[in-house]
């Protein structure tokens, strides 16, 4: 018995010292020797990128063409013709001559007074500056607004606002009297 538990404890001394050899002492030099020429050793695999395509200017003649940076082009462009060219409830409001007061914000305005002339309410808006009698029916603000009551203290709108894909909608919005400082 104390011979196999000799030899084997030979065989073990053997293996011990082979794999203790592999293992041999290594410097930082080596290591860094052996990234560098790994480094060297790879190279990019890399397309030559195709030369950019020549710039050719378009020239616009507007004539009676449409302006091709107007919301409604881009709908257009986006939702095609026969989406686009379908009646809307705004189509009616379009068609019609903008008044003075349409030029200008709501946020810009203010209801300063409500008077009533051959019985009918008006209201006195502030606007640039200056003094506009409001009536029923009326257009102002930006968004295509018509007053549609007008009440002691605010004037109630009815505005069509159109959203990015050119679908209108309504909205009821109140310009209210502003209290006036002494």
């Amino acid at each position: 018995m104390k011979r196999t538990s000799r030899s084997q404890w030979c065989l073990q001394a053997i293996v011990l010292a082979c794999v203790l050899s592999a293992c041999g002492y290594t410097t930082e030099e080596g290591v860094r020797g052996f990234i560098d020429a790994e480094r060297a050793a790879l190279r990019p695999v890399s397309k030559a990128l195709p030369p950019p395509k020549p710039f050719e200017a378009a020239i616009y003649e507007a004539g009676d063409r449409p302006d091709p940076f107007s919301k409604q082009a881009f709908v257009q462009a986006l939702v095609g013709p026969a989406n686009a060219s379908k009646p809307s409830i705004a189509t009616p409001e379009l068609a019609r001559v903008r008044t003075p007061l349409e030029a200008f914000t709501l946020a810009s305005m203010a209801l300063v007074g409500v008077i009533a002339r051959d019985g009918q309410a008006v209201a006195l808006v502030q606007a640039d500056g200056k003094l506009h009698q409001i009536a029923l029916g009326d257009y102002l603000g930006q968004h295509l607004g018509k007053v549609t009551k007008i009440e002691n203290t605010r004037i109630t709108l009815r505005e069509m606002v159109q959203d990015d894909w050119g679908e209108w909608s309504v909205r009821n919005t109140i310009l209210t009297l502003q209290e006036m400082s002494k």
